[in-house]
């Protein structure tokens, strides 16, 4: 009887172990023919809608955004299909697919269906409002005394001028942009809203994040620990800036306007130490710069520039990305490059995502060939934008000599110091203006938009002003939802940036370390989206995000 039952026991062990491993095979089999067909129709889409983006951003006519706005339309219509997520829904929740490849691919694409199960009448609207906000940002130009200024050039009066009126009133005309898309972009807050809702989420602030793979209340604890982190030294400095300005514009502390902090956001941080970093670059051409650097690493970007568009044309978008067109190599950058500083950390900052893209791993499924994570890309990008204004960078790429390097090492460490704080808390405006916007979008967003900048940048409404302010930031419209990973890429800049200087090389500049982009090839590009964001950060450092490192560099 014994024997018996231990042979039942046998069995019964036999058959639960091949009906488990039927159905993996199963399930698997399932998943490997739906990404097949998956792939023969949305690489296609993909690429016809990413090409057609770049297009209309280059010329800004309506042709090219009518063409553009019908190809997302399309990319984003096919995740619409119910029977699909059916499918994709049942392969999930039967919790069989073991296979590691396949299961990243399974919750990426569930993650993107999920995000576009409601009607595609909504998401035709929703697009259709987004190009028709987006021609508004293109074709706006600020005017000031009849004379026209590109952004360019009103940061250049901002960052330049001493003339307290001419400050203030081109300040003012390029504030004349948010009662021109306000309105616009409070409909369509609702109706992303109301996509979210039907899918759901509570708002769609909550859901981008959620199915972006991060944990919004994670997101806000973090703001909050970095929000502690700063306060104190940023009002500290805040106070060393304020002194600064007041002598610069002759005016008392407390009369200071935010057109006194030299750019339209206070998001960069305002010279008020003695080193120039334009005058170092403005016979400089940071293309042949840039490429320079990033060929000495060992990551080549003359494929990348090639295809590029890199200077101001009329009708062109005057802000600066970089695209994947294809995840097959074709990767762009648009910029507006002038020889300045502040061009260069961005061309800088631009190729850091482009290598990203470029020396993915081609062998990967096409869903896997993109950044763990979008904040991850925007690390890269991030420290490599950081060595523009380092001196050790500037001497080895021959801008300078050692005898101007050493000169201007502690203003530089100052002024970088200064960025980041002041860039952290413009970061925290953005991260908690958008989140309470999507929250409630029929509060006063005025008022809203003030207070924040008031507690988190500490500059003051200017006396009886009742504007859309906050609208004539581009990314509140046109790229929602997505500026605390700026921040959160900061963080892994100063983490990735000190496991290189302290494993891979101690050559601060990196200039020259092939050594450097090995390991970014290894351990950050070619794994691609085949771990989460943590996995690989983890994998690639030793430990899981942390803003120990970013404290250490910035705030300590």
């Amino acid at each position: 009887m014994k024997n018996l039952k231990l042979f039942i026991a046998f069995v019964l062990t036999i058959s639960i172990g091949v009906s488990c491993s039927t159905k993996q095979e199963k399930m698997e089999k399932r998943l490997r023919e739906f990404l097949t067909a998956y792939d023969a129709k949305v690489i296609p889409l993909y690429k016809e809608s990413a090409l057609t983006s770049w297009n209309a951003n280059i010329s800004g006519n309506d042709a090219d955004l009518a063409i553009s706005e019908k190809a997302a339309f399309e990319l984003d219509k096919y995740f619409t299909d119910k029977k699909a997520f059916a499918e994709l829904k049942e392969i999930k929740e039967s919790n069989a697919v073991k296979d590691s490849l396949l299961l990243r691919q399974l919750d990426l694409i569930y993650d993107s269906y999920l995000g576009k199960q409601v009607d595609t009448s909504l998401i035709a609207t929703r697009l259709a409002m987004e190009t028709e906000i987006n021609k508004k940002y293109l074709n706006f130009r600020v005017k000031v005394n009849e004379k026209e200024l590109s952004d360019n050039q009103v940061e250049d009066v901002l960052r330049n001028s001493t003339s307290n009126t001419e400050l203030q009133a081109t300040w003012e005309a390029h504030k004349q942009l948010g009662p021109v898309v306000a309105e616009d972009i409070i409909k369509l807050v609702k109706h992303r809203n109301l996509i979210a809702q039907n899918l759901g989420f509570s708002n769609y602030h909550e859901m981008s994040l959620k199915l972006s793979g991060q944990d919004p209340a994670e997101v806000t604890a973090t703001f909050d620990e970095l929000d502690n982190l700063t306060k104190g030294n940023f009002a500290q400095l805040k106070g060393e800036i304020d002194a600064y300005f007041a002598k610069r514009y002759k005016v008392k502390v407390e009369d200071l306007q935010p057109w006194h902090y030299q750019n339209r956001f206070f998001q960069e941080a305002p010279e008020i130490y003695p080193v120039n970093f334009d005058k170092y670059y403005k016979d400089q051409d940071p293309v042949k710069l840039v490429a320079t650097f990033y060929n000495g690493i060992g990551l080549n970007v003359d494929a990348i520039l090639a295809k590029s568009d890199l200077y101001e044309k009329p009708g062109k978008n005057q802000h600066a990305f970089c695209t994947d067109i294809d995840r097959e190599g074709d990767v762009r950058t648009l910029d507006n490059i002038r020889p300045d500083s502040y061009w260069m950390n961005t061309i800088l900052h631009e190729l850091g995502h482009g290598v990203y893209s470029y020396y993915n791993d081609r062998s990967l499924p096409f869903t896997l060939r993109d950044a763990a994570h979008t904040f991850t890309t925007e690390a890269i990008a991030n420290m490599f934008g950081r060595m523009a204004t380092n001196p050790e960078w500037m001497m080895q790429m021959g801008i300078i000599d050692s005898t101007e390097s050493a000169k201007i090492a502690e203003d530089s460490r100052k002024s970088l110091r200064l960025q980041m704080l002041v860039f952290s808390r413009w970061a925290q405006v953005m991260y908690r203006f958008e989140k309470s916007m999507y929250e409630n979008p029929d509060q006063d967003l005025n008022k809203l938009w003030w207070d924040m900048v008031e507690n988190y940048q500490m500059i003051k409404n200017p006396e009886g002003r009742n504007s859309p302010d906050w609208a004539t930031k581009i990314h509140v419209a046109l790229y929602p939802c997505y500026y605390h990973n700026y921040l959160l890429g900061e963080l892994l800049a100063s983490q990735l940036y000190n496991y290189m200087t302290t494993n891979i090389t101690q050559n601060q500049s990196l200039v020259g370390e092939k050594a450097v982009g090995d390991y970014l090839r290894e351990k950050v590009f070619l794994p691609g989206a085949r771990y989460s964001w943590n996995e690989m950060i983890e994998k690639a450092t030793g430990e899981k995000l942390t803003a120990k490192y970013y404290a250490k560099q910035f705030v300590e």
